[in-house]
């Protein structure tokens, strides 16, 4: 049984800063600290945990953004999940924590950053969810410390999540979403998380590959609105997007 509840107290927030560590491998100075918890808790931010028989096994935090025009939205920096609690649903209980606190706000857009070379995480937010992307950032966090990411620029999509919205309603409610008229792909191998650190030259080749793709097909107005998944290889499915 795993239990959801937002995080109040600093040590609490040191147990959130500790999995990061164990997650990422991140060096001392690329964590984010406690204070960053304690700050996003004051200013309208979100800081779930999850918890197994009191040990936290995941964590999120969410800090609140603002749009021009004076639209409010939550920016969900960052999710984490201990290997051995991956693939048990807990990233999705999380996620849904997550909207059912900001709609209650009356908060529509959640927002967050993710490597597209990362099929699982692809599908999950794309598939799972029903966030669309239609913005591609060149190495976003600079090179990290990170062994997750072998060493090349930190690109990311940026996943665009309308809690409230019929896809994502009828997705959470039914299991599926219409789908709009497919305009285009964008294929993933999965052997690029072995070549990171096998072969960095030919990851790099193939990172810049999949860049250029992604903001040719952006700019000519295209989304992402679905994602497949095969064996060897995720693809991103295109479509024409409202703006």
């Amino acid at each position: 049984m795993i239990e959801v509840r937002a995080l109040t107290e600093h040590r609490e927030f040191a147990e959130a800063v500790a999995l990061q560590k164990t997650i990422w491998g991140f060096e001392e100075i690329e964590l984010l600290p406690v204070r960053l918890f304690v700050v996003a808790t004051k200013v309208g931010g979100q800081v779930f945990g999850a918890f197994d028989q009191g040990r936290m096994v995941a964590f999120l935090l969410a800090i609140p953004g603002l749009k021009p025009g004076g639209k409010y939205y939550l920016h969900s920096h960052m999710m984490g999940v201990l290997s051995e609690y991956r693939n048990a649903g807990i990233g999705r209980i999380l996620k849904l924590k997550q909207r059912e606190e900001a709609i209650a706000r009356e908060i529509s857009l959640v927002e967050w950053t993710f490597d597209p070379l990362e099929v699982k995480n692809a599908f999950f937010n794309i598939e799972r969810l029903g966030a669309v992307v239609r913005r591609y950032v060149l190495n976003q966090y600079g090179t990290t410390t990170s062994t997750l990411h072998g060493g090349l620029p930190t690109d990311r999509c940026v996943a665009e999540w309308y809690v409230d919205s019929p896809r994502v309603t009828q997705l959470l409610d039914k299991g599926v979403f219409e789908r709009p008229a497919e305009a285009a792909r964008i294929e993933i191998p999965v052997a690029i998380q072995q070549w990171k650190h096998q072969d960095p030259a030919r990851a790099r080749e193939a990172q810049a590959a999949i860049s250029n793709q992604f903001q040719e097909h952006f700019r000519a107005g295209l989304a992402v609105t679905g994602f497949e998944r095969a064996e060897d290889k995720g693809t991103y499915i295109l479509s024409k997007w409202p703006s």
